[in-house]
């Protein structure tokens, strides 16, 4: 068994401790490249946070509706049924960026003149949206994979619906279904990037902006893939660590 496995605490802190000093002093290395990256080197690193904050709000949001709308397609009211089920099929059956596009043109139609939303915000509802349809099926397996005697055990030590579902079959259904969820937020690193199609200052956007100033598309996009691959490689090392630190897949040793 690897360190890594052994101790998948320290693996977690480390990553998240790598990611925030990545995202705090990338703009010192790739100062030192030449142009076009050296000079405009604040930009990719202002984009990778903008990236970054965008996959986490997102993300978080993501993850709520996909398990209120994994509790909905589990429902025995048709009508909620119903609707969870057009969600997903809607959001899984249509491109992200026509869904990025749809939430920036309509939503200010539709909200008062008094509300004002900006670009970072209409992507960050489509992203949420989106992967919260593919979070719903990650949910909704995981909760039926949880032994149904667990929760009747549950019920006849007198414990609640809620607090049957919040104390026995909530902790395990998340723990089955924790690996799907983590490979959905690596996608949303990438997916984060048609936000550009909004003018959404993120590292895509302002790649594109740097290559049409300096005409030099090979030096700007092999930087930002770089960047790209160190930040769904955080992600990716942050989930596995807490993939090992609950045990997810496998039995602990006797």
């Amino acid at each position: 068994m690897n360190w890594s496995r052994q101790h998948p605490g320290w693996m977690m802190f480390g990553s998240m401790v790598g990611l925030l000093l990545f995202l705090w002093g990338m703009a010192i290395p790739l100062s030192l490249a030449p142009a076009p990256i050296g000079p405009v080197a604040h930009l990719f690193a202002d984009g990778a946070r903008a990236t970054v904050m965008l996959t986490l709000i997102a993300g978080s949001i993501g993850v709520v509706l996909g398990v209120l709308a994994g509790l909905g397609k589990l429902s025995t009211f048709l009508p909620l049924r119903w609707l969870c089920d057009f969600y997903v099929w809607l959001m899984r059956g249509t491109p992200l960026l026509l869904q990025i596009l749809f939430v920036w043109l309509t939503l200010p139609q539709i909200l008062p003149d008094s509300i004002q939303v900006s670009d970072f915000a209409c992507a960050a509802i489509a992203l949420a949206l989106n992967i919260g349809a593919y979070n719903t099926e990650c949910v909704r397996a995981g909760i039926l994979a949880v032994p149904h005697g667990q929760v009747e055990a549950a019920r006849a030590l007198g414990l609640s619906p809620f607090q049957t579902f919040m104390d026995v079959v909530l902790p395990q259904s998340m723990r089955v279904a924790l690996p799907a969820l983590a490979n959905n937020m690596a996608s949303l690193v990438k997916d984060s990037s048609l936000a550009y199609a909004i003018s959404v200052v993120e590292l895509t956007m302002v790649g594109y902006r740097v290559q049409a100033e300096s005409y030099q598309p090979i030096p700007v996009f092999l930087t930002i893939a770089a960047i790209y691959l160190i930040l769904t490689t955080a992600f990716t090392t942050l989930t596995s660590a807490l993939e090992n630190q609950l045990d997810v897949g496998r039995k602990r040793a006797e």
